[in-house]
């Protein structure tokens, strides 16, 4: 059996699910179905049911391993939280084998509170990434990575609105991109099981390069960028989606550069916004840097707290990139 065989294939299938119940808050987006989280940022019932859905998986085969997960259980409790608690239950429990009971779909959720941490098996989830992306439409994933002793070793995502061929993208949609550490990239429909290898784009010059970055300035500057690519002798106007999409259109030829730039220095990342992605595009012809060239760190708890920014590139020119970003950020 090869390296993480069995993690693979339970990985797959709580993102499969996970998604699935994504696909149905979607379908039948109500008002009452979305609250506001302390930040600001909007969540649904489709944030709750997937983390309950992944980490109830998770635990059915390795009930010892620890989960990262984005989301807790505070808004679903008690009174306030019954009306939501009920749709999360509903849909977690339509895609489960064994149906859970509000007990453990509580625990379930509450699962992914570890702290994170530089030794030991864990699994960190991003339940949505790009849940402002899932409201309008648009792009999202669920994302799920298994980190050993600090580095990621396995990624699974899920992108229910990725066209499968980029070139039809009135065609089918829905694409599963999975990696394991040293076995390379694939991709695989919603639909199918049948995987097909992936690699960036074979690229010798940045100014040939297609930039992805985030819809949102408020997640990425966007002049910044623009600065970038003039440096870099871009045309090419850049691709904007939300979520760790733009990892897997980097990774499979669609994109050359993804550049996340940091809005503020003192803001510090959520290692589930990378984790998946970046194993990624590595495995598939890439480097992941920071901005200051330095590899991303994911043993120091559930906040990349060693890096700034995130720089994704083909091997080929992302030396270029990091000096162009340099340039722009600090006039080096």
């Amino acid at each position: 059996m090869s390296f993480l065989a069995a993690e693979r294939a339970v990985a797959i299938d709580a993102v499969l699910r996970a998604s699935r119940v994504c696909q149905q808050v979607f379908r039948q987006l109500v008002d009452g179905e979305t609250i506001t989280k302390s930040d600001k940022s909007p969540v649904t019932a489709a944030d709750f049911g997937a983390q309950a859905v992944v980490n109830t998986v998770l635990h059915n085969s390795f009930p010892n391993d620890a989960v990262i997960g984005e989301e807790d259980s505070k808004d679903l409790r008690g009174d306030t939280g019954k009306q939501l608690r009920e749709k999360v239950l509903s849909l977690a429990n339509s895609v489960l084998d064994m149906p859970l009971d509000d007990k453990k779909l509580l625990e379930a959720i509450d699962r992914g509170s570890h702290p994170g941490g530089a030794k030991g098996r864990m699994w960190a989830l991003d339940p949505i990434d790009g849940t402002d992306g899932f409201i309008r439409g648009d792009q999202y994933a669920v994302c799920l990575a298994l980190i050993i002793d600090g580095h990621v070793q396995l990624g699974v995502m899920g992108c229910p609105n990725l066209p499968v061929d980029s070139k039809v993208p009135e065609g089918e949609r829905g694409c599963l991109f999975v990696t394991v550490k040293g076995q390379g990239a694939f991709q695989r429909n919603f639909t199918s099981a049948e995987e097909t290898q992936i690699h960036m784009a074979d690229i010798s010059s940045p100014s040939d390069a297609l930039f992805c970055e985030s819809v949102t300035p408020s997640h990425s500057s966007h002049g910044d960028s623009a600065k970038i690519a003039s440096l870099l002798n871009v045309t090419k106007p850049p691709i904007r989606m939300d979520s760790q999409c733009k990892y897997s259109t980097v990774a499979r030829g669609d994109a050359d550069i993804y550049l996340r730039l940091p809005t503020s220095m003192h803001y510090e990342e959520n290692i589930w916004d990378h984790t998946s992605g970046s194993l990624l595009v590595q495995e598939s012809g890439g480097i992941v840097t920071d901005i200051y060239s330095k590899p991303l760190n994911f043993s120091l708890g559930r906040k990349l707290k060693e890096n700034k920014g995130v720089i994704v590139a083909h091997s080929k020119i992302h030396s270029q990139v990091i000096k162009a970003v340099q340039k722009v950020l600090f006039g080096e």
